[in-house]
């Protein structure tokens, strides 16, 4: 047995509880342990003590007593020559990427749930031993730890190098679909929990190859050594398939997805749903995570501090770029078309033009303020925010555009950057003058003016002028009537319920708040077009015809207020096109 040993057993499926037990060999005389608050790749403190119960301790015969310190420490007066077995239970009911869900028909759990950290031992080997349930002799276990005596279902002993690998490395535990392939190599599990009978598993391993190759190439060239460049030796894909839920959280060698089970591909259905292309692009994104923020980091995570906040400015390179090369990974592994791509484009420019929190907040400042803002979002979030997910996505296309106009030679993309990056800080913590000292050596030009006012601050991107140096048309469209309004809001149970308005909007001026339930309207300014019930947004244009007056009849707090406005002319959204005599490659290249 190692110096730090836990045995994960689901010791209750209805009570949604595993238990722990933790041997530690060695323990120091004030053994301090802690639970993690946070998840890294997930930035909000997330209090994953709040779940952790009846903690015990032992040192042979001895019950040394232990003293919680705080929310999410505990220490343990130990004596000498003895280990010390720690007892505890974690409840498990939360079905996201995140914690940890244990039921009669799955069970999942990240390190950062169940496992306590040994203060000053975290640099040891830790070992996991999985515990078969006796009461589901068909399930499996699944995890990217590396396999010291297991059976054939995945249940026994594993072994991680350290804390933080075992942190990174997350269980699924059920009567999952399990499917293999290689990509340049390197060997790839995915296991898929809920999926209907009609999920086609065949064309999900295809289309998930056809992604890993284009991006293990896309870090390490076209050449039969790039499997042997990579950051991993193998790899796991987790994918809980759910009626309605998405996304998705990167580790080192695996990932965690979840997604709704309409979204699958289907046996016998050759068309690529909407759905589907979405989930194509999660496995996309979290993949590319294995290289970008699981190996080029920022500093702040050179070494994860678990017990708060991690700070950086830099998610919009390490999400908002991986974000930029998701959707266009797809393309060139031939997943998508051009038109599809551009939709796709138009969609992440569209989301940022809506979003008057980006005249707010930088992109640079969206992501210091991650853990308080983007994590922790209200009705005011998109009035005071700007996403560094899709605006960095859009940075990381300027910056690719410029390149490719500005110097119109095969080397000189963003490609040739990240893969610069990958050299010059695959070794040590990356920071935003790498970027800029990576940019001047490619192109012998300081780019500072460029990453200043697009990151730093709130101008408007150049996305019109880059985007029609590559062929590709822009043009304003009619936005649908919540746009021209300025909220945003969903319909429900026979009326329209208020998510948020947007700042300067009509729906603003006129006094409509979030939380309003929009029941009816007048139509015209003294009514004289009638009165008329609401039941859905998209029902108001009708109802008002020429006209762009009308009073609104809005329930807040249990009053009734009407309230006058105007309707805009006209709100616009942008949209993009191929053209079919295009002749530019990008995207395709």
């Amino acid at each position: 047995m190692s110096h730090i040993h836990y045995t994960v057993e689901a010791a209750d499926l209805h009570a949604h509880l595993f238990k722990v037990t933790l041997t530690i060999a060695q323990p120091a005389a004030t053994q301090t342990v802690s639970l993690p608050v946070w998840i890294p790749g997930s930035y909000l403190v997330r209090e994953f003590a709040k779940h952790l119960q009846k903690l015990t301790a032992r040192q042979g015969r001895q019950a040394p007593t232990v003293v919680q310190v705080d929310k999410c420490t505990w220490q343990i007066a130990c004596g000498p020559g003895q280990a010390l077995v720690l007892n505890y239970e974690v409840y498990a009911f939360d079905n996201s990427v995140r914690t940890a869900w244990l039921d009669s028909q799955r069970g999942f759990f990240n390190g950062t749930s169940l496992c306590l950290r040994m203060h000053g031992q975290e640099h040891l080997p830790h070992q996991l031993q999985l515990t078969p349930i006796k009461s589901q002799p068909d399930w499996q276990a699944a995890t990217g730890l590396t396999p010291l005596k297991t059976d054939k279902k995945g249940f026994g002993l594993y072994q991680a190098a350290d804390y933080d690998e075992l942190m990174d490395c997350p269980v699924e535990i059920g009567t999952f679909w399990s499917g293999s392939f290689s990509a340049c190599g390197i060997p790839h599990r995915f296991v898929v929990a809920g999926a209907l009978p009609s999920f086609d598993g065949e064309r999900l391993l295809a289309d998930t190859q056809k992604i890993c190759e284009a991006e293990i190439r896309f870090w390490h060239g076209k050449g039969a050594q790039a499997g042997k460049k990579a950051p991993h030796k193998n790899y796991l894909f987790m994918l809980n398939a759910v009626h309605d839920g998405y996304g998705g959280l990167e580790h080192r060698n695996s990932t965690a997805l979840i997604c709704g089970r309409r979204d699958l591909p289907r046996q016998g259905e050759k068309k690529t749903s909407e759905g589907y292309t979405t989930l194509l692009g999660l496995i996309s994104h979290e993949y590319f995570h294995t290289w970008n923020v699981k190996q080029l980091r920022p500093d702040a995570f050179a070494r994860y501090d678990y017990s708060r906040e991690n700070y950086t400015p830099l998610l919009w390179f390490f999400e908002g770029f991986t974000n930029y090369y998701d959707d266009l990974l797809l393309r060139r592994a031939g997943l998508i078309d051009d038109a599809t791509y551009a939709h796709l484009l138009g969609k992440a420019i569209a989301q940022v033009q809506q979003t008057p929190g980006r005249h707010v907040q930088t992109v640079a400042q969206s992501s210091l303020d991650a853990w308080v803002k983007y994590y922790r979002q209200d009705e005011n979030t998109p009035n005071a925010t700007v996403s560094y997910y899709t605006k960095g996505s859009l940075v990381a296309l300027c910056l690719d555009l410029t390149l490719r106009s500005e110097f119109k030679t095969e080397g000189h993309t963003l490609d040739a950057v990240m893969r610069g990056l990958w050299k010059r800080c695959k070794a040590g913590p990356m920071r935003e003058q790498d970027v800029l000292d990576e940019l001047q050596a490619l192109t012998g030009r300081s780019w500072a003016r460029e990453i200043n006012a697009w990151v730093h601050s709130t101008a408007e991107l150049p996305l019109a002028k880059l985007l029609e140096s590559q062929g590709l048309r822009i043009h304003a469209a009619p936005g649908n009537f919540a746009q021209h309004l300025g909220v945003r809001a969903v319909d429900s149970q026979g009326s329209v319920q208020i998510k948020a308005v947007l700042r300067g909007s009509a729906a603003e001026q006129a006094g409509l708040a979030a939380g309003d339930e929009w029941l009816g309207l007048d139509v015209g300014a003294r009514g004289q077009g009638g009165s008329w019930r609401v039941s859905q947004l998209e029902e108001v244009p009708t109802l008002l015809g020429k006209t762009r007056q009308l009073t609104a009849l809005v329930s807040r707090d249990r009053q009734l207020l009407r309230l006058p406005m105007t309707v805009p002319e006209q709100s616009t959204v942008w949209r993009l096109e191929v053209p079919k005599d295009r002749q530019a490659s990008w995207p395709a290249v």
